[in-house]
C-alpha cells in the first residue's frame, strides 16, 4: 500500500470517484477541494421548497460492467420495481427529505429506480420520435413535401457522403441526409453550442453519437419489432447509448449518490473543503509540489500533496500554474471556450400537452426545436423519479438555456429569467401561464467544453499537462472533453490504477471513450490483462 497524500480539486464525479477509489487502493489520504458548498458538481441534485432538480439530466447507464457494479454496490436496485420499469409506490404521497451539502440520507432512500427513457423533439408545435424514426406518423407530421426532401436527400448522403467529416455539419449530414439535419438537428444544435454547425469540430459527434444514424435506428426498431432486440434488460450492450430504453437512476437524484459517496470519503478518513477556489498550482520541474487556495473567509491556504487530481477547467488550471509554461500552451489554453447553462425550474398545475391518450407526458426530456424561442431543452422531472416532486399532482419541469457568461441572458435577474421561460412555453404550447405557481432558477458556468476555438490545438496542453508525473486531468473539464458521468468516472479510476501499479504513462486515461466500447470491453475481448 502506499502512502501520502492526493489533492484533488473538484468534488464531481471524477473527484469524488477519485477520492474514494484511492481509499479503497491505496494508503493515500485523499483532500478534495470544492470551490462551491455543494457535493456533484453538474451531476448535483438542487432542492427547492422540497422539490428537486436534476442539473442537465443523468440517466445512470453505463456499457461499463464496472461502473455498473460500482453504481449498484453503493446504491442497489429498488425492490418493488416491476419489470416494465414502473413503480409499485408510484403516486403514493411520501414526505421528501432535505438533505444539505455532504450529507448523508436515510438509509431506505439508497436506493436506484429503474426507470424507462422516452425522449422526444418539440418541433412544428408537435412531438417527433428522438432519435427520429421514418414512420408513419412522423412523415405525416412532417408534411408531404418536407417528406419527400427528407427522403432524396437521405439517399443521397448515403450514396454520395461527403468524404471529409471537418465540421459536425458533415457529421450529422453523413448521417442523416440534409434535409433531416436542417429539420431536427440544426437549430437545436446551434442553441447548445451558440455557433453555426459548420463551425464545431466534427469530433464531437464521434464523441457524443458516432454509433448513430437513420439506418442504425431503422434496424435496431425492426430488430426489436421481431423480437430479436433484447434491449430491455439494464446491460444493453448491444444498443447504442442514444437508443438505450431503461437507465437506473438514484430515489431522490443524482446528487443523492454523490452524496453518499462524499460520506464514505469522510468515513475514510478523507477530507472534503467547501469555499476552497484554487488559483495556483505550484510546479517545481516535472511536479507538482502544492496548490493554494482562497476559502470563503479570503485567506489563502495552501496544500501539499504527494499526487495531485484536477478536474477544474483547463483554462483556469493553466493560468493557476506558478512555473514555467511553454508560451503555446498559454495561448491554447487562453483559446479554450466553453458554454455556460441556466436552468428554470417551473411548478405547475398541468401542462397543456398530453399524450395521445390524454395521460400525463411520459418523456424525461424533450428536445425544443422551435426556432422562435431560445429554451434549448425540457426536463420533466416527475419522469425521472416521482420522488423529486413534493407534491405529485403537480408538474416540476426543467427549462434549459444554453449561452455564454457574456450574453445577456446570463445577467438577467432570476425573476427575468423566470417570466422568459414561463413566455416561451406558454407561446409554444407547453402550459399556460397562469397555471404555473412556482420557480427557481440555476445558473451553471462552463458546463461544457466546447470543440471549437482552440481545440484542435489541445495536444499542446495535453503534451505538457502529462509531463507533470504526479499530475491528472480527469473528468468532463478537467480534459476539456464532453464526458458522460460515467466516462468521467471511468478516468478517475484508471488515474488511481496508475498510480497504485506505479505506471507514469497516461494514454489510458485519455484512450477513454464516450460511445460503443470502453477500453475495459476492448481489451478483454483481445485477451489483455
Amino acid at each position: 500500500m502506499k502512502r501520502g497524500t492526493a489533492i484533488i480539486i473538484g468534488a464531481g464525479p471524477a473527484g469524488l470517484t477519485a477520492a474514494l477509489e484511492l481509499e479503497r487502493q491505496t494508503g493515500i489520504k485523499p483532500v478534495v477541494l470544492e470551490t462551491s458548498h455543494e457535493i456533484g458538481g453538474i451531476s448535483r441534485t438542487v432542492v427547492y421548497k422540497g422539490n428537486r432538480m436534476d442539473i442537465g439530466g443523468h440517466r445512470f447507464f453505463s456499457k461499463s460492467d464496472r461502473v455498473m457494479q460500482w453504481w449498484l454496490d453503493l446504491m442497489p436496485v429498488e425492490a418493488g420495481a416491476h419489470k416494465d420499469g414502473e413503480l409499485r409506490y408510484q403516486g403514493q404521497q411520501r414526505t421528501v427529505p432535505e438533505a444539505g451539502p455532504g450529507a448523508d440520507p436515510r438509509s431506505d432512500d439508497l436506493v436506484m429506480l429503474v426507470r424507462q427513457r422516452k425522449s422526444r423533439i418539440y418541433f412544428l408545435r408537435r412531438f417527433f420520435d428522438y432519435p427520429i424514426r421514418l414512420t408513419a406518423d412522423t412523415l405525416k407530421k412532417m408534411g408531404a413535401v418536407r417528406t419527400v426532401q427528407a427522403g432524396v436527400s437521405y439517399l443521397r448522403a448515403a450514396l454520395l457522403p461527403r468524404r471529409q467529416e471537418r465540421s459536425l455539419e458533415d457529421f450529422l449530414i453523413n448521417r442523416f441526409g440534409k434535409q433531416l439535419y436542417l429539420t431536427f438537428f440544426k437549430s437545436y444544435t446551434e442553441k447548445v453550442w451558440g455557433v453555426p454547425c459548420h463551425q464545431i469540430s466534427a469530433e464531437w459527434g464521434a464523441q457524443r453519437i458516432k454509433g448513430l444514424s437513420l439506418k442504425g435506428v431503422a434496424a435496431h426498431f425492426l430488430k426489436k419489432a421481431f423480437g430479436g432486440g433484447k434491449s430491455g434488460g439494464l446491460a444493453q450492450k448491444n444498443t447504442e447509448t442514444s437508443l438505450i430504453e431503461r437507465f437506473l437512476y438514484p430515489k431522490l437524484g443524482p446528487g443523492q449518490l454523490w452524496e453518499h459517496v462524499a460520506g464514505l470519503v469522510r468515513q475514510g478518513g478523507g477530507e472534503i473543503r467547501f469555499g476552497m477556489r484554487v488559483d495556483r498550482v505550484n510546479v517545481e520541474g516535472n511536479r507538482v509540489t502544492s496548490v493554494e487556495a482562497v476559502n470563503g473567509a479570503g485567506a489563502r491556504e495552501r496544500f501539499a500533496g504527494d499526487y495531485f487530481f484536477s478536474t477544474m477547467p483547463v483554462r483556469d488550471l493553466i493560468r493557476a500554474v506558478n512555473g514555467s509554461v511553454p508560451a503555446e500552451v498559454r495561448e491554447v489554453s487562453e483559446g479554450l471556450m466553453y458554454r455556460d447553462f441556466i436552468t428554470v425550474g417551473l411548478l405547475a398545475r398541468k401542462l397543456s400537452v398530453t399524450e395521445p391518450d390524454g395521460a400525463p407526458l411520459k418523456d424525461n426530456w424533450i428536445y425544443i426545436q422551435e426556432p422562435d424561442v431560445t429554451v434549448g431543452r425540457l426536463q420533466i422531472f416527475n419522469n425521472w423519479s416521482p420522488w423529486l416532486v413534493k407534491d405529485t399532482e403537480k408538474v416540476w419541469i426543467g427549462l434549459e438555456y444554453f449561452c455564454n457568461e457574456t450574453d445577456p441572458i446570463w445577467k438577467l435577474s432570476d425573476e427575468e429569467m423566470t417570466r422568459l421561460a414561463i413566455e416561451e412555453v406558454a407561446r409554444i404550447g407547453i402550459l399556460k401561464a397562469g397555471d404555473v405557481e412556482d420557480a427557481h432558477v440555476v445558473h451553471v458556468p462552463k458546463t461544457y467544453p466546447a470543440y471549437f476555438g482552440s481545440y484542435d490545438r489541445f495536444e499542446v496542453i495535453r503534451g505538457y499537462t502529462d509531463s507533470l508525473e504526479n499530475l491528472f486531468l480527469v473528468g468532463r473539464n478537467g480534459m476539456h472533453k464532453y464526458n458522460n458521468q460515467d466516462h468521467s468516472m471511468l478516468t478517475a479510476m484508471t488515474a488511481v490504477e496508475n498510480i497504485a501499479k506505479g505506471v507514469t504513462a497516461k494514454e489510458n486515461i485519455w484512450a477513454i471513450n464516450t460511445e460503443m466500447e470502453y477500453h475495459e470491453e476492448k481489451a478483454a475481448k483481445s485477451g489483455e490483462a
